[in-house]
Parts: C-alpha cells; sequence; structure tokens
C-alpha cells in the first residue's frame, strides 16, 4: 500500500492549495501568522506583505556531500522575521531607545512597500486594494501547498522507515555509495586475513562464504535499517544488531550456494552432469532456481529463504556464530563509514570528515537489581537530518498563480512569491547551472524578458467545455480521445493442460494488465487535470510562470493544466482578457477550427478552409448547442476539444447582428511547417528546402510529408519493374506501394532533424504497418520496414541535402570536442549558455536477497557519441526558442496576448496578423546574424589547438522572402 503514497500525496498537496477568499489587508503593514514549521523545512516566520519576494531558508549543502551526487542548490534566504513588542514589555533605556528608532525604520520601509505594492497593481492594470488581496491568497496558497506536501513527505519517509525500507531512500543509497567500497575493501583485506592457516578468529569460519561486495551491502542495509526504525534517537543495541546482520549474512550464503549449484552450465559441464545426474533432478532444480529468483525480484524474502533452506543440508550457524559475524561486521563498517558536515567553512580550509557511526555504552538504573551496562551503535546526528533535508528535493507543488509573477533577474530569483524558482531546469548538471549563474544580468536580460511576457499572460477556464469535460467523464470516459475509466476483463484461465491453450491466456493476461496498467496511468493524469480545472475555474484569471530547459525551451512551471498539455487542457483554457474579433479576426477563428478539425484540412489554402468551416456551419451550431445530444460532429476533429470552444466561440458570433463586435477569449494558433527544417534551410540557404517548408509563399501551403512520401512512391515504383528473383527489394516494393502516405512516412519526416537513424526509422514505419495489419508474418513485416525506412531516408537526404550536410558538421564538430573529454557548449543568440550534460555514468549492480544496489555516479568522462549525436537537435531546439522569445518580446511591447510552445505562437484571433508580420520578421532577424561562422569562432577560441572541420556551403536563398511568405506559419 505505501508504494502508492507518493503519487497520491503529492497530488492531493497539489490540489489542496485553495484558500478562501479573504476580507481585504489592511494598507502597508499586514502579517501573516507563520504556520508551524516541520522539522527542518523553514516557513516563512513572518510575512510582511509589500515586502519583496522572499524564499524558504533551507539547510547548507546537504550532508555526506563528498558522497551524494545529487544536485544540491543554493540554499535560499529566508525571510527578515519582524518581532513585535508588546503594550508591558518592559526594556531597559538603551534598548527602548533602539526599539523606537528601528519602529521609525519599519515604518519608512513599509510605506516604501506600499509605493512598490502600488507600483505592481499599476503595472498590471490591477486596482491597489484587489492586488493586495488576491496577494494575499497567493501567499497562504504557496504557503499552504507546500507545507501540505512537506507533511506528506514525511509521512511518506516514516512508513518507508516502519517497513524497514528506509535503505531505498534516495539520501541513505547516496551515502551508501560513499560507503560501499571502503567498507568492501576493508571485508576482503579481513577475509584475506582469516584464511591464512593458524587464525584463530572466532568468525573465519564464516568470512570467506559470500562475497565481500555482497557482505558490504547487506551491512549497510541491515544496520541503517535498524537505526532509522528504533529508538528513535538513532541508535541500536550492539548485540541486536549483530545477531541480525549475522543472521542476513547467513540467509545469503544459503541463497547464493543454491544459485551457484544451480546456475547453467556450458556445454561440456551439462554433458558431465547429465551422465552423473538424472534429468528429472537437473529439470527440478531448475524449476526451483526460476521460483527462487521470481521470488526475490518480487522482495518475498521469507519464503525465499524458507525454499533454499529446504535444498540446503548443512548445520545451521547458531546465535553465537550470528554475533560474532555480525559484531565484526559492525567494526568494519564503523572504521570506515564516515561523513562530512554542511560546507560552512572557508574555502581554503580543510573540510571536517568525522564517523558516521559511533560505539559507546549505557547504562540502565533498575530498581532493586543492579545496574546494567550494554552497548549501541549510535549514528551522527547528520545522518538523521540529511533525510531533513531531502525535502527539498520533492516535487515542489507549483499552482498556477493568482498574481503575475515576479520578474526574473537571476538564477533563481523570480516567479512565485516564496516557492523555491530557478530559471533554468538543470536536473543536476553542475556545469550548466554555473554557466547560467555566471552569465553577466545583462547578457541573460532578453532571455528574462520573454519568460516575463510569458508569465504575464493571464488565462481562464472554459467553464463550458469543462462541464461537457465532466460530464463525459463522470459518464465512464471514452469520448473525445478520453480514457475509459473501467479496466477491461482479465481472460479466465482455460480448463485444460494443453501447453499452447495455456501459452495462448497467458498472452492475453499479460496484455488484458498491460492495458490496465496504461488506463490506470491515464486516468490518474485526467484526474489531476480536472482536479486543477476545477479548483481554478471561478477565479478570474491566473497565470502561468514559465522557466527553461538546458537548451533554452520555455516551459510553464505548473506541469498539469496548461497550454504546453493535450487537447483537454487546451480545450478547457484560454485567455482572460477577451478582445472584439474584428472582420479579420473572424476570417482567422474559422481557419483555426479547420486547422484543429485536421484530417488535410489543415493542408488546405486559407480560403479552402475558410469554405470549409463556411460548408459545416450547421455542424458547428449543433456541436455548440446539443454537445452530446445533437450529431457529435466536433467529436470527429483531430483536437476535439479544441474544436468544440471554437463551435461555442463561432456560435456566439455568427448568430449575432454584429460579429466582428463579439468579445472572443480562444487563443488562435500559427503552427509552424515542420520548424525544424524550416532552420535548417535558414542555416543553409537552402532554396529546395526552403520551398518544401513554405519559407516563400505558395498558392497552398507545401506538405513535407507529402512531398517525401511522393518521392517514396518513385523509388519503389522503379524498384517494382525489377526481377524479385535478382533483388528482394523488389517483392517489397510491389507489397509496399498502395501503403505509402503521408502518415506512414511523418515520424520519420519529424524526427530526421533530430538525428534519427536507421534503426529508429525502421521501428517508426514498422508500427504504422503493424497498424494497418497487411503484413501478417512478422519477418516480412520486419524485411518491409527496413526497406521503407531506406527508401524514406535516401528520399529525405535528396530533398534536404542541406540540411543533411550542417547535421554532418555538427556532429563532426561536436565530435572533435568531445573526444578532447570537453562537453559540448555554447550561447544562443540571445546569450543563454548552454553545456551539454551528458557524462559517462559509473554503474555497478551488487545484488542480494535484501537490495540491489546500483553504484551509479557521474564521471569526469563525457559520453562521446551522445555528445555528437544530440548537438545538431539541441543546437536547434536553442534556435527555435531563441526565435520564440524574440516573438514573445516584441508581441508585448505592441500590446498583443502572446502564448507560446516551442513551434506554435498563439494569440486573439484579431491579432493574427500582427503576431504573422512580427514572427518573420523575427526570424528574418535571427538569422541575418552569422549564426554557423559565430559558432566556429566560439568553438575555435575556446579550443585553439584542435582542428574543426570547415563550414558546409551553403545556398543562396535571400532570407527577406520569408517576409511574404503566406503559409511560413499557418
Amino acid at each position: 500500500m505505501w508504494r502508492r503514497l507518493p503519487s497520491r500525496r503529492l497530488a492531493s498537496a497539489l490540489l489542496s492549495a485553495s484558500a478562501p477568499q479573504l476580507p481585504p489587508p489592511p494598507l502597508h503593514r499586514l502579517l501573516l501568522p507563520a504556520p508551524a514549521a516541520a522539522p527542518g523545512i523553514l516557513p516563512p516566520a513572518r510575512l510582511l506583505w509589500g515586502q519583496p519576494p522572499s524564499r524558504f531558508a533551507s539547510s547548507s549543502a546537504a550532508a555526506a556531500e563528498a558522497v551524494s551526487s545529487e544536485e544540491v542548490d543554493e540554499p535560499h534566504h529566508a525571510p527578515e522575521e519582524i518581532v513585535r513588542l508588546g503594550p508591558n514589555t518592559k526594556l531597559p533605556v538603551a534598548e527602548a531607545a533602539a526599539a523606537g528608532q528601528a519602529g521609525k525604520k519599519e515604518r519608512r520601509r513599509g510605506r516604501g512597500q506600499g509605493r512598490q505594492l502600488a507600483e505592481l497593481a499599476a503595472e498590471h492594470g490591477i486596482g491597489y486594494s484587489k492586488y493586495v488581496s488576491l496577494r494575499q491568497r497567493q501567499i497562504r496558497i504557496e504557503t499552504e501547498a507546500w507545507e501540505q506536501a512537506a507533511k506528506e513527505y514525511r509521512e511518506l519517509l516514516a512508513d518507508m522507515c516502519e517497513h524497514k525500507l528506509a535503505p531505498n531512500l534516495p539520501y541513505v543509497k547516496s551515502l551508501f555509495l560513499g560507503w560501499f567500497e571502503p567498507l568492501r575493501d576493508q571485508i576482503i583485506a579481513e577475509q584475506e586475513l582469516v584464511s591464512e592457516r593458524g587464525t584463530r578468529a572466532s568468525h573465519a569460519p564464516y568470512f570467506n562464504m559470500l562475497p565481500a561486495d555482497m557482505m558490504a551491502v547487506i551491512t549497510m542495509h541491515k544496520l541503517m535499517g535498524l537505526l532509522m526504525t528504533g529508538s528513535g534517537d538513532g541508535s541500536v543495541r550492539v548485540i541486536q544488531a549483530a545477531c541480525q546482520i549475522g543472521e542476513a549474512v547467513e540467509h545469503e550464503v544459503r541463497i547464493h550456494k543454491f544459485l551457484e549449484k544451480t546456475k547453467k552450465k556450458n556445454t561440456k559441464e551439462v554433458d558431465k552432469v547429465v551422465e552423473a545426474v538424472d534429468a528429472d533432478i537437473a529439470k527440478e532444480q531448475e524449476r526451483l532456481r526460476k521460483k527462487v529468483t521470481d521470488l526475490m525480484k518480487k522482495q518475498k524474502i521469507r519464503q525465499v529463504r524458507h525454499l533454499v533452506k529446504k535444498q540446503d543440508s548443512t548445520r545451521p550457524w547458531g546465535q553465537d556464530a550470528h554475533a560474532k559475524v555480525g559484531s565484526r561486521l559492525i567494526e568494519l563498517f564503523i572504521e570506515t563509514a564516515h561523513i562530512q558536515p554542511p560546507a560552512s567553512q572557508s574555502g581554503d580550509s580543510t573540510p571536517e570528515i568525522r564517523p558516521a557511526f559511533t560505539h559507546e555504552m549505557r547504562t540502565v538504573a533498575r530498581e532493586q537489581q543492579k545496574s546494567r551496562r550494554y552497548g549501541v551503535i549510535k549514528c551522527d546526528p547528520l545522518v538523521r537530518q540529511g533525510l531533513d533535508r531531502t525535502a527539498k528535493h520533492m516535487v515542489i507543488p507549483y499552482m498556477p498563480m493568482l498574481i503575475p509573477p515576479i520578474n526574473w533577474t537571476g538564477y533563481d530569483k523570480g516567479a512565485h512569491l516564496f516557492l523555491p524558482s530557478y530559471v533554468m531546469r538543470t536536473h543536476g548538471a553542475r556545469q550548466q547551472r554555473e554557466a547560467v549563474k555566471k552569465a553577466p544580468k545583462e547578457q541573460m536580460q532578453t532571455i528574462f524578458e520573454a519568460l516575463d511576457n510569458l508569465g504575464s499572460t493571464k488565462w481562464r477556464v472554459n467553464k463550458k467545455v469543462l462541464s461537457i469535460v465532466d460530464r463525459i467523464w463522470s459518464s465512464g470516459g471514452r469520448l473525445a480521445d478520453l480514457v475509459d475509466r473501467a479496466d477491461v476483463s482479465l481472460p479466465e484461465k482455460p480448463d485444460t493442460e494443453d501447453e499452447a491453450e495455456l501459452k495462448k491466456w497467458r498472452w492475453s493476461m499479460r496484455s488484458a494488465k498491460k492495458e490496465n496498467s496504461e488506463r490506470h496511468s491515464q486516468r490518474c493524469d485526467v484526474e489531476l487535470k480536472l482536479a486543477v480545472a476545477r479548483k481554478m475555474k471561478e477565479e478570474a484569471g491566473f497565470y502561468y510562470p514559465h522557466n527553461l530547459d538546458f537548451r533554452g525551451r520555455a516551459y510553464p512551471m505548473h506541469p498539469y493544466l496548461n497550454h504546453l498539455g493535450s487537447d483537454l487542457c487546451r480545450g478547457v483554457l484560454e485567455f482572460s482578457e477577451g478582445r472584439p474579433l474584428g472582420e479579420s479576426g473572424l476570417r482567422w477563428l474559422k481557419i483555426h477550427l479547420a486547422n484543429l478539425y485536421g484530417g488535410g484540412v489543415d493542408k488546405l489554402s486559407y480560403d479552402g478552409r475558410i469554405a470549409f468551416t463556411e460548408n459545416h456551419l450547421d455542424d458547428i451550431f449543433d456541436s455548440a448547442n446539443r454537445p452530446l445530444e445533437g450529431k457529435r460532429w466536433w467529436l470527429e476533429a483531430e483536437d476535439p476539444f479544441q474544436c468544440l470552444a471554437v463551435c461555442m466561440d463561432l456560435n456566439e458570433a455568427l448568430r449575432s447582428p454584429s460579429p466582428e463586435t463579439v468579445i472572443s477569449h480562444i487563443p488562435v494558433h500559427q503552427d509552424g511547417s515542420c520548424n525544424g527544417l524550416q532552420h535548417y534551410a535558414a542555416l543553409g540557404r537552402d532554396k529546395l528546402g526552403a520551398v518544401a517548408v513554405n519559407l516563400v509563399s505558395g498558392e497552398k501551403p507545401a506538405d513535407v510529408y507529402s512531398g517525401i512520401a511522393a518521392r517514396v512512391v518513385e523509388i519503389m515504383k522503379r524498384d517494382a519493374q525489377k526481377d524479385p528473383a535478382k533483388d528482394a527489394d523488389a517483392a517489397r516494393a510491389r507489397l509496399l506501394v498502395d501503403q505509402v502516405d503521408r502518415k506512414l512516412v511523418k515520424q520519420t519526416v519529424m524526427t530526421s532533424v533530430y538525428g534519427v537513424t536507421y534503426v529508429g526509422a525502421r521501428e517508426q514505419i514498422k508500427r504504422r504497418l503493424k497498424e494497418r495489419g497487411v503484413i501478417a508474418d512478422d519477418s516480412e513485416l520486419f524485411g518491409a520496414s527496413c526497406y521503407a525506412a531506406k527508401v524514406t531516408l535516401t528520399a529525405l537526404g535528396e530533398m534536404f541535402e542541406a540540411a543533411r550536410s550542417i547535421m554532418t558538421w555538427l556532429g563532426d564538430c561536436a565530435k572533435v570536442i568531445a573526444c578532447e573529454n570537453e562537453p559540448v557548449r555554447w550561447t544562443t543568440p540571445l546569450g543563454l549558455p548552454v553545456v551539454q550534460p551528458y557524462r559517462k555514468l559509473g554503474r555497478h549492480l551488487i545484488k542480494t536477497s535484501l537490495q540491489v544496489l546500483t553504484l551509479q555516479r557521474e564521471t569526469d568522462k563525457v559520453m562521446v557519441k551522445r555528445q555528437r549525436t544530440a548537438f545538431p537537435p539541441n543546437f536547434v531546439h536553442s534556435l527555435d526558442g531563441s526565435h520564440m522569445m524574440m516573438t514573445a518580446v516584441a508581441c508585448k511591447k505592441q500590446g498583443l496576448y502572446f502564448a507560446g510552445v516551442h513551434d506554435s505562437y498563439w494569440t486573439h484571433a484579431c491579432d493574427v496578423d500582427t503576431m504573422n508580420k512580427i514572427l518573420r520578421e523575427k526570424f528574418v532577424e535571427l538569422y541575418d546574424a552569422p549564426i554557423l561562422e559565430n559558432l566556429l569562432e566560439s568553438f575555435e577560441t575556446s579550443f585553439p589547438k584542435l582542428k574543426f572541420p570547415p563550414l558546409p556551403e551553403r545556398g543562396n536563398f535571400d532570407m527577406k522572402d520569408v517576409l511574404q511568405s503566406t503559409y511560413f506559419f499557418n
């Protein structure tokens, strides 16, 4: 049961953050009572309204810093605590005077903060009282959400400790990584010592029965489990720990001997075994071995021990042997395990290293009896305190904000009022984090401004669409791509001994369980999204603070209900501020509906899309007025909930006597045409590629996927003319030529800019062919997929030769750098420093029945292949992120609402024409700079001794043609 606690509890923490509407607080000086602090987490002691956004105080660098591979961000500054003096407080004269001066300063500061709040309210067009009230609610939401999440996290830790699973906690595992090797080496030395002749050590007969690495893991696992679940003071009696460790070692010896005895032999050994042992016995041993390994995987340790004990005729060790072996292992562990306190010393001083465990004697006084002394093992307080510090690594319960996010001014300064917020998601990549921290503020200014603009877009819930979603969901789902709320029924086991039938049943059972597991995950996802939507639906508006991934792409910090999500998310979200449609807005709303309907309609000219919408007005009105009772035309769309939202908007507009004056809140999208290839065409000034991806104007949008599909058909028709007896591809071409369409090749074309390999392309096409069920035989399907992948990549290479040459050049440059054991670094056109994080991981598994310890650490060696293959797509992502942020800043200056989803730009229908002009201008501005030349120069400056390949040849495409392109984004 406890295994499901994290998702359920953290989800409930996320969704329990609402606060009732509070009365407007007094101006200038409002105090929020400090909530009770959970151990190890310091909440805001007092929050002064109008005070600059504060952060939770966190502990210093994590304990066991030397052995932990987790990212530890800089501690936040605790908000200043404000102390009020009671009316009866008596102070000495000097102190009273000092308090009076402090009071004057506080009043002056309060007036200054009041002015600051007034300026913020005016900047965002919100009345002062309303802004202060919303700010008060926002602080309560953040405080309660954080406190609840911290509480649930601690309950999870307690549950794990109670179930003796403390050694599986990430923090404890990080300690194990540092303690394992010294302990293992000491055990090896001890094993060599006791194996010498004449040794009289009492533990000697038992100490060499198990490999040293397994003994080390058992010792760490058992002792930490006992210390975490013991008396609460981090101690355990020596005799108790020694006996349990010794017993665990004995059990592991039996299991190890059994697995060694029954493991598969090589051919020569098998021949000897068959001669000496009856085949039935060998078969039975194989069955038992499989049963034991399956039980170990399921952590059913008692059953494993019981089963193995039956197969072992050796005499039990006894309690004395347990105590002797366990005591020696504890002694070795105490000698080798150390911990490093948080780094409070100066950088020049030697870091303090101290033992993680100590042995001490305690005396227990007993009535009418002699006092008794016994030994205990005690862990250093830092070991237990480290668990408290890990709370800051839990899932932070980011919710949409009720007030505009704080403007970004630094790596960890901006966004939420006091929830920890970082401008980049570095995922533990220290070099990347340091690069961003060290970047001058002036260099990052445009990036900060773009993130601020994205975060200042105000959203609200579309209540009409949400009510339809709720009705469908309460009725069991299944419509509009919502998952079925019911599980598939499990097949009954056939009453037969026919192995073929049983095998077929087992496959069906496995398939049904997999389907139910996937449905469960999808239901949880829908529930989270709907819970947030229901919680926010009565709000007049809310905001999504944004930050970046390491390549410079922007994302909302709230993970569930946001505009980067599924059709469900996008359908229930709309702009909080509405704007009159106007004549152009009505036109774009019709085009937008056709785009959402899809099915090839979105590839028509604009006039063709408008005609499609006007030809389906009856269906649109029926969908808007009777979405579930009528013909349900909207359910046929590729994006049904977004289509329904636009149907409702169009219904209101077209039934109005003045459609142009109707207020619309719908975000209208403009999507790039295979945007990655657009960037490659611009980098290479490739005219052929530019035409294929709409960088130049045409009567209707060019469809690159259809273009590639047409070229694939041409190649296959040519191959089909060959003799199948001489060329196997001839038969495959004849089989596939009628199956080729844009859908078959689309995924491969899309991922070509991300360096898709032949194997990747083969698997993508194989899945599409399997869905169609045309080729039943698996081997024939594999051969056809191989051929189709080869032909598709050939067609891609022909059509986008310039893109391929640039990808190759980028990869070759990355290889030159990575071969010097250096990560690839570059700076985006907007000034964001990027460091590829791919480094080799040292990985070693030690399996015991108690725990599988994975020794995995990031080494100093970079992954050469990964650095090379990842660089081209990462570099292009950094360019599309730059283009989106440049557009965001320019749209804000023009007074437009703007939201971006990588290569999809959103604004009000009436402002699409203006946004289209801006995004084209910014694309041209981006590529007016010599991007590849600048990149090569930065490489040569950083690595002057290395020889880089020359820049690839480029074409003569005029970037100014983009300004006139009708379907560049459409």
